[in-house]
């Protein structure tokens, strides 16, 4: 037994022990890779079969800018395309609102308009390209807009594969990019569930994200059990509005961090696929094991990159994605080494994108499923972060559900907490960051990086007034009010702000027309 002074623990408050024994190991027998509840996961021979989806998120300046770093990273063998937005779209505001102003194309691409998605898509080949869109409140119109791009390549919706992030109910809690108040936004989430099923069948209609959550300052238990919470949430709604689980529960998938203490986070990904199984199972009767198998896209912890000898991070990243990989992820981005510092140049991307392939053709990942299954020390933490994050879901419950959770503050304040007390650690030196509480150098590093030009935005303001001026005016105005008539009603959403976004009204202007009616959310006065 460790003495008091040797206590080791995870972020999660987990004791370690000094060793684990058979005793450790919970009471059933392991159930096979593909069979419930999918602990070891999804499928029987999990990447013996189908490697997880080399996915890059890559993103920033003008849709030209983007559209060449796809290319770049798909001619290196890169799987699948994962777009970043910037701020502005991610609000719902036109590169030329005065509220964009200083931040169009910097933290991701401007995306205003069919023009531009026209641009970022170009010479894509869209029936072919599995595309993962990380955009929330806006999130149903950056749909629209890429299958209206679809459409004109002669790609019908049964075509079309990738995933759409579509999660509000993280930004109340860990990212505040949301524009309307939570219950409303829920509506415009389950409008994009009914929409897909009927016209995108194939396409994942929301990646629910603890990524975030792990961001913002989450422990690995909290993350777990604030995003299934969140996840509970969207099956309920979907539910009162009519739909299946069995059927829109296949299309669900998960969205997690890899973090740095490696035994933990496969741990985490292993005890995210039991819990859920067991909640859809239990809670809303879901039988078909397509809809019970959780699917999950891991990306390295952003929050752990250090601007301080940066290039430590290229040793966190392969650790971390090591991990993700252990853990059974479906797709998979490794952060670039210099992210810390600013968007990441090309060569960094490139060897972020080495760093997965190596991973994938020479450490031996996809030989086996589940290769760590039968570890005293996985199954104790499985077993381990599935009870605390179980305990978390129903404190959530009684106070009537995630949204309700979050309109009290509680998830905030625990987050909050947990920030906190991991940084109290590492000012303490009681948790080490290497390079910047231990084995630091006072010589800084100098690190090329990636400057966004400012004319883009300017050109971007230029492109969506063009727009404008060339579209028929009176055919975008009535396209316009036949979306404000539904949003009225309770009728789908969806197929009005496609005509809306074909008769070239822009993102703004639909945001704009949603927020007269149902207004904007302040977590200041919420």
């Amino acid at each position: 037994m460790a003495t008091a002074e040797d206590r080791r623990l995870t972020d999660s408050g987990i004791e370690v022990k000094p060793v684990y024994t058979a005793d450790d190991l919970p009471p059933t027998e392991l159930e096979l890779p593909g069979e419930f509840p999918f602990t070891r996961g999804p499928y029987p021979t999990m990447y013996r079969g189908r490697p997880w989806t080399i996915r890059q998120y890559a993103g920033y300046g003008s849709a030209e800018e983007t559209n060449a770093r796809f290319r770049y990273l798909l001619e290196r063998g890169q799987t699948g395309l994962s777009v970043a937005f910037d701020l502005p779209t991610q609000l719902g505001y036109d590169s030329d609102d005065p509220l964009a102003a200083g931040v169009v194309g910097r933290t991701g691409v401007a995306i205003d308009s069919l023009a531009d998605m026209e641009a970022l898509l170009d010479g894509i080949p869209l029936g072919e390209a599995s595309t993962s869109m990380t955009i929330n409140a806006p999130a149903a119109l950056l749909l629209l807009l890429y299958e209206l791009v679809a459409e004109a390549q002669g790609v019908p919706g049964e075509k079309l594969r990738g995933t759409v992030q579509n999660d509000v109910l993280k930004e109340y809690v860990a990212r505040g990019n949301y524009i309307f108040p939570p219950r409303p936004s829920m509506r415009l989430t389950t409008d994009l569930f009914a929409y897909c099923a009927e016209t995108l069948p194939h396409w994942n209609t929301i990646s629910i994200s603890g990524y975030h959550i792990r961001e913002a300052g989450a422990s690995a238990a909290q993350e777990l059990a604030f995003t299934l919470a969140n996840g509970i949430a969207y099956c309920e709604a979907a539910v009162a509005a009519g739909l299946s689980p069995d059927v829109f529960g296949e299309r669900l998938s998960f969205f997690f961090n890899a973090h740095n203490d490696f035994f933990q986070e496969v741990a985490k990904f292993r005890a995210a696929r039991r819990l859920w199984a067991t909640t859809l199972r239990d809670r809303f009767g879901v039988t078909n094991p397509r809809a019970l198998a959780l699917r999950f896209h891991a990306q390295t912890g952003g929050s752990t990159l250090t601007a301080q000898q940066p290039e430590n991070n290229i040793v966190r990243v392969a650790v971390q994605a090591l991990s993700a990989v252990c853990g059974g992820a479906q797709s998979l981005h490794t952060n670039s080494f210099d992210e810390a510092l600013a968007l990441p140049t090309e060569h960094a991307a490139h060897i972020a994108l080495r760093t997965q392939q190596i991973l994938a053709a020479e450490a031996g990942t996809t030989d086996t499923a589940d290769p760590l299954a039968g570890s005293y020390y996985i199954e104790a933490l499985t077993t381990e972060l599935e009870g605390r994050a179980r305990e978390l879901i129903e404190r959530i419950d009684a106070l009537g559900g995630a949204v309700s959770a979050i309109e009290q503050g509680f998830v905030q304040a625990e987050i909050e907490a947990s920030a906190y007390r991991y940084q109290a650690e590492v000012e303490a030196g009681d948790r080490v960051v290497v390079g910047v509480n231990r084995f630091a150098d006072d010589e800084v590093e100098r690190v090329e990086l990636l400057h966004v030009d400012p004319e883009i935005e300017r050109r971007q303001r230029e492109r969506t007034a063009r727009v404008r001026a060339e579209r028929d005016a009176h055919a975008a105005e009535r396209a316009l009010e036949v979306v404000r008539l539904t949003a009225e009603g309770d009728a789908n959403l969806l197929p009005p702000m496609r005509e809306a976004l074909r008769a070239r009204c822009t993102v703004g202007e639909i945001c704009g027309a949603l927020r007269e009616l149902w207004g904007t959310y302040d977590a200041q006065h919420a």
